[in-house]
This record gives C-alpha cells, structure tokens and sequence, in this order.
C-alpha cells in the first residue's frame, strides 16, 4: 500500500512549489506493486524489481565475427602475403576437431568457436584459397575479427538494475544472458473516474451545458500507456455522498485513485472534502500553471491524485507530477524527463514565483539551437494545443517575462508519454 507522509498542507500554509511537491513525492512515496515472475515474452514494459546480475560470460567463447581463415599472428610474415596450409573446418555450433599445427590455418565461419591454439582471423574476400591452402594479407592485427570471451557481458556483472521499465533491448541483454525469467513488479492497480454534473459520455447526446469526458480518457490512455492496470469508474456527479462512496470504492482493490475535477474550493467541488474526511490530504495548492488545484493524499492506504478538471491542466500536472508518483508506486527508478535548450521565438510575461509550462511548437533554428514558438491559444481548456504542439517550455519561478532569443528549457513529449 501507499506510504505517503503525514505532512499536511493546509490552505492557510500558502502555495507548495513545484520543486517542494516533486521532492514529497520522491521522499515520501514507495513502491507498493508486488513481485511477481514472468517469461521474458511477457515482460516488456514491466518494472524489473531487482538487479540482474549475469551468470556467465557473453559470448562464453572467443568466437569469429566474419567468415575467413583462422591463424596465429605469429605466424605470418611482415609486410608480405602468408601462404598457410589449410587443416580444418569451424562452423557455428561446429568446432573445429583438431587442433592446427605452425604454419595451419583452419576456415571458420561467423559464431564458430576459435581454436584454442589461433587468435587471429582474416576475412575469406581479402584472401585467396583453393581446397588445401590459403594465402593471407599482410598487415593484420593480432586478435583482428574476434569475439572475445566476455566483451559483451562478464560474469558477477550488474547487467539491469531494478527500477528499470524493461525495453526490447533489455529484453533481449537478459535472454543473452541466458535468464528465461525475471523478477518485475505487477502492474499498479489505478482506478480513475471523473466528476461533474455537466460531464456526459463521448458518443451521448450533449445537453445544455454539457461537455464531453475527455479527462477520463487521457488519463486512462496515460495510465495504461505507464503500463498500469486500469480500472474505469465512469463518471460521479456533483454531490458529496456519491463522491465519498466513489472514492471508497475506488479505493478498494487499487493502488492508486485518480480523479479529474472537484478539486477546488468552490460550493460543488466535493472531491477534497471527500478525501479529508476518508483518509487525509498532503497538499493540493501549488505555485504553478496550469493546474494549481492538484490534490495528494491517501484513502487508508490507497494514494489519491485529484487533478483539476481543465483538460490541458489534465495533461501537464499529470506529466510533471503524478506521472513521477506512478513511477513511485510502481517501482519504477527514477526518471525525470530531460529538458533541452531551445531559443524562444515569441515573448510573454509572467507572474514571479510560480513555475509554469508553456505548449510550444519547434519551429526552425536560432543560431545553433531550435527555435520554438509558443502556441497562439494557451487557455486551460484548450486540448487541441497539446495535440499541435510538439512540448513543453518550462518557465521557473524566477523568470517574470521571456523575450524573443532567450534560451530556454524545453520538455518534448517524447520524454513525458512513458
């Protein structure tokens, strides 16, 4: 379960930064995912829990890297051509059954074990041969177009550390390594709903006044997108008991409750008296925009996101902090995604101590760095921008106005959506 801190941030306190409500999460939330074996098939995408420490060597055996003629080095002349008899035949799977004599080289193929006795291969295109002999350029390195034994990986090595989101590669480094199994963590149990009197089903006829539930989806494709187990709790309305035995709910047979909207201080926002009175709050007013109605706490033992209801507030304060949170509770290492220089090609103005993402398109260079241009239509609750938009610009607390030229620190979406 959840092992969040007793740390309350009430509103009397003023706003947390974002720097304060990142650290919170990454000191005060574990894992709570068990652990559980899985065929290397099925692991892509799941959490490794331990580090994978290499039983052996890869390759276990010097090997050849080309088709050619095995040697000793010091067996061919300087500076003129070699003339070798050939006395043998190594294939992959097929080592050579006798051992070759001064002056013997021995034809191999790629993955064929190398002869105790040779260390040396020339490629069969640079040399000529008929059945019985053999003659090699000169000029080759001894050990040139060899594996050696353990080059790849070396036995007792730390070859995965846990906390890492197993990829193809990892996949494939831990086959090589000749494990069949591993050791990650099950997929987080997150339950999400969204609320609000006016929200209505994608596909329903909209009434007066309503909207579509675009939040519920995101998230969910965010969730899963982390790879968590999602359960789907449709929409609660605008009313107190509903939201409680939501929320209750939710809360049973999950890792995490995540909600959209309820979460500010208005007369039909219930979702943070709801969590007060059921478990308890660690913050839910940050200094930063989009999105400073984000609530933290806990049902029991169950930790709960309410995530405000404007859909681009939705997707930021997701990305920069509940997506570390999941990380947390899942086991995942910590990943924070990298920020990369870009030259502002627009200006705006800011208010002092509160951190905020600007949607921005890469738009040609400045000098020697992209340039990026901000998107024209920054309201909240504006979702085409995030489709249009190729990131985010992150603007710190001290910074109160950005000017044309000035560099800056940008997250492209492909470090967040993961």
């Amino acid at each position: 379960m959840a092992q969040l801190g007793n740390d309350c941030f009430a509103a009397g306190q003023g706003l947390m930064t974002a720097a304060d409500a990142l650290a919170f999460i990454d000191t005060r939330i574990a894992p709570v995912a068990e652990i559980e074996s899985l065929p290397l098939a099925q692991a892509r995408g799941r959490i490794l829990s331990d580090d994978l420490v290499a039983s052996g060597n890869v390759p276990p055996h010097d090997n050849a890297a080309v088709d050619g003629f095995a040697f000793r080095s010091g067996d061919i002349k300087d500076g003129a051509p070699t003339r070798f008899r050939i006395a043998g035949r190594a294939a992959a799977g097929h080592p050579a059954t006798a051992p070759a004599s001064p002056d013997e080289a021995i034809r191999i193929f790629t993955g064929a074990v190398m002869p105790a006795e040779l260390d040396t291969i020339a490629m069969q295109e640079d040399c000529t041969s008929d059945d019985s002999e053999v003659t090699i350029p000169p000029g080759l390195r001894p050990g040139a177009n060899c594996r050696q034994t353990g080059e790849d990986i070396t036995s007792g090595a730390i070859i995965l550390r846990a906390g890492q989101i197993l990829r193809p590669q990892d996949i494939g480094l831990a086959a090589a390594a000749g494990n069949a199994l591993l050791s990650v963590r099950e997929r987080l149990r997150v339950a999400v709903f969204s609320t609000g009197d006016e929200i209505v089903e994608p596909g329903a006829p909209l009434p007066a006044g309503a909207i579509h539930d675009a939040n519920r989806y995101t998230l969910i494709a965010l969730l899963e997108g982390m790879g968590c187990a999602v359960r789907d709790l449709g929409i609660l309305p605008d009313q107190s008991a509903a939201i409680a035995t939501g929320l209750t709910s939710a809360a049973t047979d999950s890792d995490l409750v995540v909600t959209s909207g309820g979460v500010s201080v208005g007369e039909e926002d219930h979702v943070r008296g709801a969590v007060e009175k059921l478990g308890r709050l660690h913050f839910w007013r940050l200094a930063i925009r989009p999105g400073r109605p984000l609530a933290l706490g806990q049902i029991g033992n169950t930790a709960f996101v309410g995530i405000p209801g404007n859909p681009v507030a939705v997707m930021v304060t997701f990305l920069m902090f509940v997506r570390p949170m999941v990380h947390r509770l899942a086991g995942a290492a910590a990943t924070p995604p990298r920020r990369f220089p870009v030259a502002a090609k627009f200006k705006c103005g800011k208010k002092q101590g509160r951190r905020e993402w600007v949607r921005a398109r890469l738009d040609g260079t400045q000098g020697d760095l992209p340039a990026a241009k901000r998107f024209e239509r920054d309201g909240a609750g504006i979702l085409s921008s995030m489709v249009e938009s190729d990131g985010l610009i992150e603007l710190a607390e001290d910074i109160t106005h950005v000017s044309p030229g000035d560099v800056l620190p940008f997250i492209p979406y492909s470090e967040l959506l993961s």
